[in-house]
């Protein structure tokens, strides 16, 4: 049977893979995003209905959403999408802790079933990590916050992803492309080398089919860890090398590395996060696993499609 969902924040590299499976399966989706369309915006979002508007301003109104089976939440900012003078507890307060759940019971007073939100791992596997980062206690609090207004007539569900490997095109096939020439030796810097740690993997594919599951399936109130492949940053840029046919290998160095910041290493560099989704809901969510492999070959060739 055929839905009527909204995805938020559609035009991102998550929001759009999401938009596509769910029009590919037949439901009617409509984008939500803070502007018009913009030339960047990935072709799969183009022509379908959109509202404009931020999810986090205190005047959004509940008819927006009405009418709409199911909202996906793709939006939340991460530690990636703002400036590191920027990053402070309003912003985070506003664009998570307090943002997402207000969003979510607008929502839920709109009449929509079920509320699917795009989380984050790190507080659902080291919860103690949200006393010192304010960035995972923000995502704590979108998560918990959310999935408390779920009762019989409203299912908020949260999946918890670890770094998510994909493209839409624009600005992160871009990162990919500079990255592809790197281990190629098309540019002399950075050397060939890979910062010490590494955390779990997974593609883009992966969530989009995990989103359906909660969709179809997913318990209201619940919070799904969801994962793939456990790798060091050397294993995961040797993944791409080898995808690219690089000849190169990387070594690993405890040193920074422009294409992994310090900033991003949430857990510290030489840290590794690492972890097996429980198997009963990787089943229950029905979403691929060892997809990064694949996924990384997928870059290259739409890398090498515009050369």
């Amino acid at each position: 049977m055929s839905r009527s969902i909204l995805v938020v924040g559609a035009t991102g590299m998550i929001g759009s893979h999401i938009t596509a499976d769910l029009l590919a399966q037949g439901d009617e989706v409509t984008v939500q995003s803070r502007s018009e369309p913009q030339r960047y915006d990935p072709p799969v979002v183009a022509d379908l209905p959109r509202i404009v508007g931020d999810y986090s301003a205190e005047d959004i109104s509940p008819r927006l959403l009405e009418g709409f089976d199911a909202v996906v939440f793709a939006a939340g900012n991460d530690i990636r999408h703002v400036p590191a003078d920027e990053e402070d507890g309003a912003f985070w307060d506003r664009m998570q802790s307090t943002g997402v759940p207000r969003f979510a019971a607008l929502a839920k007073q709109a009449g929509v079933g079920r509320f699917i939100q795009i989380g984050s791992y790190y507080h659902q596997l080291h919860p103690e990590w949200a006393q010192r980062i304010p960035y995972v206690a923000a995502r704590r609090d979108a998560d918990e916050r959310a999935r408390a207004l779920s009762d019989e007539s409203f299912a908020a569900i949260t999946l918890n992803p670890p770094s998510i490997v994909g493209t839409s095109g624009g600005r992160t096939l871009r990162h990919f492309e500079r990255m592809i020439a790197w281990v190629r030796g098309e540019v002399a810097e950075p050397e060939a080398y890979a910062p010490a740690g590494g955390t779990n993997y997974m593609s883009v594919r992966s969530v989009s089919q995990a989103v359906r599951g909660a969709l179809d399936a997913g318990v209201g109130g619940h919070a799904y860890l969801i994962g793939d492949s456990n790798l060091t940053y050397r294993e995961y840029f040797q993944l791409l090398a080898d995808a690219a046919g690089s000849g190169v290998v990387i070594e690993e160095r405890d040193q920074e590395h422009p294409f992994q910041p310090d900033r991003f290493i949430v857990q510290g560099r030489g840290a590794v996060i690492a972890y097996e989704p429980d198997p009963a809901e990787v089943a229950l969510l029905g979403y691929t696993r060892d997809d990064v492999p694949r996924a990384l070959a997928e870059i290259v060739e739409l890398a090498d499609a515009r050369r």
